[in-house]
């Protein structure tokens, strides 16, 4: 098959590509046919009937073509194909684009994630986070970040509650939260606070061991 056949099909308005799928086909490791091909099956709607003849003859292209095509796919873990059993008894193949469309909420909500970061004031909190944790912030740990900077937390005291999680080496952002929470409750808002309050603690603790606040260094997670 000749593989302007599909770019083609394509050309002659055969078609309906959303913009934002043809801006982002690479993002799937796909060449311009594969991607003219899921198209086509992305046309065809929900509970698309597996039948490569169909899809060879709607083309204009080879069985043999259509099947690799479909290989292709399922090899990428965008499509697969499954056998169904209808209301009637009949049991019939289907092929489904669950895989493609998780994979497009991913790419969606990664994309979201970097632009809001990119926009945001103080962005370096996030690079500090994830330079603490060793990985990407996930979605959900992006947006509690980012409510601490919305609620008027300084990024200078995020900073420092970041430190005061990896000093007692618990790094994770259940924690973070806690310290920032109870230095709120107590009225600490600088960097300078910080230390004076630590300076406090030291010394409270060296007078009165048994009186150390063991609400921050020993916090049960199990029980939240």
């Amino acid at each position: 098959m000749k593989g302007s056949k599909l770019m083609d099909f394509f050309k002659d308005g055969n078609l309906v590509i959303p913009m934002y799928f043809l801006k982002r086909y690479k993002d799937f490791d796909l060449d311009m046919n594969e991607f003219i091909f899921l198209m086509y099956l992305y046309n065809l709607g929900e509970n698309i009937s597996f039948d490569p003849q169909k899809y060879a003859t709607d083309l204009n292209i080879e069985l043999m073509t259509a099947m690799e095509y479909v290989e292709k796919l399922s090899d990428k873990k965008l499509v697969r194909v499954e056998v169904v059993k209808e209301d009637s008894g009949v049991r019939r193949e289907v092929l489904l684009l669950d895989d493609f469309y998780r994979r497009l909420s991913l790419i969606t909500m990664d994309e979201a994630v970097q632009e809001e970061k990119s926009n945001t004031e103080n962005s370096n909190v996030f690079d500090v986070l994830e330079k603490e944790f060793g990985r990407k912030l996930t979605p959900m740990e992006f947006e509690i970040s980012k409510a601490w900077l919305d609620n008027g937390i300084s990024e200078e005291l995020i900073k420092e509650a970041i430190k005061e999680a990896s000093f007692s080496g618990v790094a994770n952002l259940r924690y973070i939260d806690k310290i920032l929470y109870e230095w709120g409750k107590n009225d600490i808002k600088t960097a300078k606070d910080v230390e004076a309050n630590r300076a406090k603690r030291k010394k409270d603790a060296d007078k009165n061991p048994e009186d150390v606040d063991l609400d921050i260094v020993d916090w049960n997670w199990f029980d939240e």
